[in-house]
């Protein structure tokens, strides 16, 4: 079986990043996608200074598993191609501006007419209206505009952006569910998902804290939580690891370990909330104590008596290791003589078997357009 998507068509009508990834993600699922491209092709085509084969690394992580077809939308034989592709497609994706996606007839709106079960999925900045709606937006931006860089960094630097596209990836994750979420009822709908909504969504419990009692977010030194202590990261003699301890049990594991049997009678230290309230003393003094070993070294020492412990890796360590290779994360799809390495899809399902094809080439799939026409 080819996965519980299978027999699913969704047009895609996007670039970058946002529509490409939750294009993917339904890709592999079994949608069939047919990606709309104009004559000069997605811009991530040309992104990356990497290739295999004919291959750019930039799009391929984001458009495995699709079709490629080439149309001007701003024709009427664009026009006329798009809608017999409408006709028998489920759903449709993109994630241009507002008003290209208006100009170019790619709402719900504009198509129900040809389908009126086709579910119409817009990512968009801020949102397909309002007085935003128009104005520029890319991760970095919306990171800015909804505090998540400022929420990043040391309390004493500048505000840091995290070092992965968080903002386009988790728009494409939401449109994905909302897309699905609408297919299931049967009806065909416009799906309006903003990349500064979503943002703000994944600042829940610190966006409830300012709406309920005021309380300003700031940053914590080593990355830490704002209510529990000690969870953060901590340099070590060598390298750096994280460690998060929840609750009284945990501590008491983690003292004893350490040697530090003052920390549970210390009454600063013997209880969540008093950690919490005597937060700096608190580091202080785990900080001096970690500093005394390497990060590999406790993490020996431990992750054994199951407390949350782990050494800060660089990526191509992660890809690398073992964890990752136990759950089959790296997948290689073969391209005549080489191979392209991409990560895999996260979500298992039982019964399925995933199925990785390379992305396509501009164009590879125009036949379709005359078959789509005779339908």
């Amino acid at each position: 079986m080819s996965g519980p998507l299978s027999g699913v068509r969704i047009i895609e009508v996007g670039h970058m990043l946002a529509g490409p990834y939750c294009g993917m993600l339904l890709a592999d699922l079994g949608a069939e996608i047919i990606k709309i491209e104009g004559p000069e092709g997605d811009i991530a085509r040309h992104i990356s200074p990497h290739f295999v084969g004919p291959h750019n690394t930039y799009f391929s992580s984001l458009n495995r598993n699709k079709k490629s077809v080439v149309l001007d939308l701003g024709t009427e034989a664009g026009q006329s191609a798009l809608h017999h592709f409408a006709k028998d497609a489920r759903a449709l994706i993109t994630n241009l501006r507002p008003s290209a996606i208006k100009r170019l007839g790619l709402t719900y709106k504009a198509l129900r007419t040809v389908n009126p079960h086709l579910v119409c999925l817009a990512l968009t900045g801020y949102g397909l209206t309002g007085p935003y709606s128009n104005s520029p937006a890319y991760d970095y931006v919306i990171q800015a505009m909804t505090g998540v860089m400022m929420l990043t960094g040391d309390p004493n630097g500048p505000p840091v952006k995290p070092g992965y596209s968080a903002v386009d990836n988790s728009a494409g994750i939401m449109g994905a569910l909302g897309l699905v979420a609408q297919l299931v009822s049967g009806n065909g709908r416009q799906i309006d998902v903003s990349m500064h909504d979503v943002m703000l969504s994944q600042l829940n419990y610190l966006a409830s804290s300012y709406l309920n009692a005021g309380e300003v977010a700031n940053r914590v030194k080593g990355g830490g939580h704002p209510y529990i202590v000690p969870a953060q990261l901590f340099p070590a003699k060598s390298g750096h690891v994280v460690l998060f301890i929840t609750h009284d049990k945990f501590w008491r594991l983690f003292a004893e370990a350490l040697g530090e049997d003052e920390w549970l009678s210390d009454p600063r230290f013997a209880t969540m909330a008093a950690r919490s309230a005597n937060r700096g003393v608190v580091i202080l003094e785990i900080a001096k104590r970690l500093l005394q070993e390497d990060a590999e070294a406790w993490i020996e020492k431990l992750a054994p008596l199951g407390l949350v412990i782990a050494a800060v890796q660089s990526l191509s360590s992660s890809l690398d290791g073992p964890l990752t290779a136990s759950r089959n994360m790296v997948v290689d799809i073969p391209l005549n003589e080489e191979k392209l390495r991409l990560i895999a899809n996260p979500i298992r399902i039982e019964g399925y078997e995933e199925r990785y094809l390379p992305p396509p080439l501009l164009g590879e799939h125009n036949g379709l357009i005359d078959q789509r026409a005779k339908i």
